[in-house]
C-alpha cells in the first residue's frame, strides 16, 4: 500500500511539473516592436525607462548585453516583477527563425514588444513582420 501511495504521489508531482512547464509557453502570440536601442542607450535600463530597471538596472553590463530586450505581457508565464530578467525563446511562426530575448519591461498589448534591432529584425527574416507591424510568434521561457 505504501508503494502505491508513493507512486501516486510521484505521478501527481510529475503532472504538476508538466502543467507548470506548459504554463511557461504560448503559441500564436502577437509580437510588436519597440525602439529601445540598447546599444545607443548604453544598455541602460533607466535611460529607456524600462519597468524592470528598478530591479535589474545595476546588473553587470555583460548581463544586460547578453540578449536582446523585450517587454512581456504574454498570455502565459510570470507577470510584473516576477518576469523581470527572465529569458524567452521567441520563434517567428512564418519562418521558423528564433532568438532568445531578456525581459526588461512590461507592456499592455497582450503579447510581446520586441526591441527592433536586437530581436524583432533578427527573426523577421522575410520582412513581412515589419510590413504588417507585428509578427505572430511562439515563445517559451528558457534558462538565461
Amino acid at each position: 500500500m505504501a508503494v502505491m501511495t508513493r507512486a501516486l504521489a510521484v505521478v501527481a508531482l510529475l503532472c504538476a511539473a508538466a502543467a507548470m512547464v506548459t504554463a511557461q509557453q504560448a503559441s500564436n502570440v502577437r509580437a510588436t516592436y519597440h525602439y529601445y536601442n540598447p546599444a545607443q542607450n548604453g544598455w541602460d535600463l533607466n535611460r529607456v525607462s524600462a519597468y524592470c530597471a528598478t530591479w535589474d538596472a545595476n546588473k553587470p553590463l555583460s548581463w544586460r548585453q547578453k540578449y536582446g530586450w523585450t517587454a512581456f505581457c504574454g498570455p502565459a508565464g510570470p507577470k510584473g516583477q516576477a518576469a523581470c530578467g527572465k529569458c524567452i525563446r521567441v520563434t517567428n511562426r512564418a519562418t521558423g527563425a528564433s532568438i532568445i530575448a531578456r525581459i526588461v519591461d512590461q507592456c499592455s498589448n497582450g503579447g510581446l514588444d520586441l526591441d527592433y534591432e536586437t530581436v524583432f529584425k533578427k527573426i523577421d527574416t522575410n520582412g513581412q513582420g515589419y510590413q504588417m507591424g507585428h509578427l505572430n510568434v511562439n515563445y517559451e521561457f528558457v534558462s538565461c
